[in-house]
């Protein structure tokens, strides 16, 4: 499956200037997801991170593997819309500025989708170059509800 901008605002709750996202090139649904997102001159955080030294910053690096991995759970039949919250994230490493103009390339895989829960990790690259990696869980909070112990 293939989303582009308004497909994944279809599927997924966040929404422009906070979509890390531009497209979604492969999503193979409970399983993984690879994209893209293209930095421009006017993304919001450019302006503020860091004045003569402008780059992404890297809790939003980690977003867009939030998001993307996401994609990945939203596809799955009834979920469409569902909001995921990031609940973990671990082993994060940064290893590249990512500068107006790059394309940050995302791949993402699900290890795990049980019972609202989701273990996933991701990678950023940049022109071929390891620029971000996480390991994160994910959630799905109405899907939780129905586990908890009463």
């Amino acid at each position: 499956m293939k989303l582009n901008k308004q497909a994944i605002l279809e599927y997924q709750r966040n929404k422009p200037p906070y979509l890390m996202i531009d497209f979604a090139e492969e999503v193979i649904p409970g399983k993984s997801a690879k994209g893209y997102k293209d930095l421009k001159e006017d993304d919001w955080f450019f302006k503020v991170h860091w004045e003569g030294d402008p780059n992404m910053p890297g809790m939003l690096q980690i977003e867009a593997l939030v998001q993307m991995a996401a994609l990945a759970i939203v596809t799955l039949p009834g979920n469409k819309g569902k909001v995921m919250y990031l609940t973990k994230a671990n082993n994060l490493e940064f290893k590249k500025k990512i500068l107006i103009g790059d394309r940050l390339n995302i791949e993402t895989q699900i290890i795990s989708w049980n019972r609202g829960v989701g273990s996933c990790s991701g990678i950023g690259m940049v022109e071929g170059k390891l620029a971000c990696k996480a390991n994160f869980n994910i959630v799905d909070p109405l899907e939780l509800k129905n586990f908890k112990i009463k």
